[in-house]
């Protein structure tokens, strides 16, 4: 890091910019086990820095869609929930090259590589009529109680642990490409909005017929806890302690890609330091 953040004149110095294209996918309360269900497109951009042959760091900037349902899931298709959002996700990477490599080399061409670090992601989940849930559930609560100030409101941003596996390919002196497929690892378990325990609820009568409050279709869509009072035919849910989702498990998205970049400001055969560090230079 500290060799990372020095300065460096420009022409000892390894850039890469570039663009990536692929699919984003999530696993949550909603989608636990099944990586790539509903999948949609996600896009990015990148600057990555080349330190020698072998370590590499990125910044990476990903818009990407995350979308579920029970239904495509198959998990809990009786509970019948659903979401979308974008998110967008700034990650700082370092990267470990298998072989000397770098965008230009005759040498090795191909290399695998890994990679992890941290990044920061903003999210906003909808229903499918475009609603955003935290502004709807939240203010009664995600937690089985009705909060009196709207407490259980959540922050729509978060950090995440990024790391996966990829491999680099040099097309030329200066266009390379890369397909990785990246996990993150998200420390929030809201990008659902599905946690902890239903609201409770109950119609009230509204010019003689049985009204339920407007945030059930977006807590319960399928009438999944409801009852009627058998003695004024209420719709109601009294149940306490229904699990709507595990609090205990934050969620996870990945993007499969693949990206290409242009290198600029190409080591100079004349800097007998840089010959060493890239050896393989052509």
């Amino acid at each position: 890091m500290g060799q990372f953040l020095a300065p460096k004149a420009a022409h000892s110095q390894i850039m890469e910019v570039g663009a990536s294209v692929g699919l984003s996918y999530y696993m949550g309360d909603i989608n636990p086990h099944k990586p790539f269900v509903q999948s949609k497109l996600g896009w990015g951009a990148i600057v990555r820095y080349y330190d020698g042959t072998r370590w590499a760091f990125r910044l990476a900037y990903s818009n990407l869609q995350l979308d579920c349902s029970d239904k495509a899931s198959g998990y809990r298709p009786e509970r019948g929930l659903s979401f979308h959002t974008n998110v967008h996700d700034i990650a700082f990477l370092a990267e470990f090259n298998f072989f000397d490599y770098f965008t230009g080399s005759k040498r090795n061409r191909i290399s695998p590589y890994i990679f992890g670090g941290i990044s920061i992601l903003l999210f906003n989940p909808k229903a499918d009529d475009g609603t955003a849930l935290c502004n709807v559930l939240t203010d009664v609560g995600n937690d089985g109680e009705i909060p009196d100030n709207g407490a259980a409101k959540y922050r729509k941003v978060a950090a995440s642990i990024p790391f996966g596996i990829g491999v680099k390919y040099s097309v030329s002196r200066r266009i390379g490409l890369a397909a990785e497929w990246r996990w993150h690892y998200a420390f929030t378990d809201w990008l659902d909005d599905c946690h902890a325990y239903y609201p409770k609820y109950a119609a009230e009568r509204i010019d003689g017929a049985w009204v339920l409050p407007g945030y059930v279709q977006y807590a319960d869509p399928t009438g999944f806890t409801g009852v009627e009072d058998p003695e004024t035919g209420q719709p109601t849910n009294k149940y306490d302690n229904i699990q709507r989702g595990n609090s205990a498990d934050n969620d996870w998205y990945g993007y499969l890609n693949i990206s290409i970049t242009y290198k600029f400001n190409l080591p100079s055969g004349k800097d007998c330091n840089k010959r060493e560090r890239y050896k393989n230079y052509d």
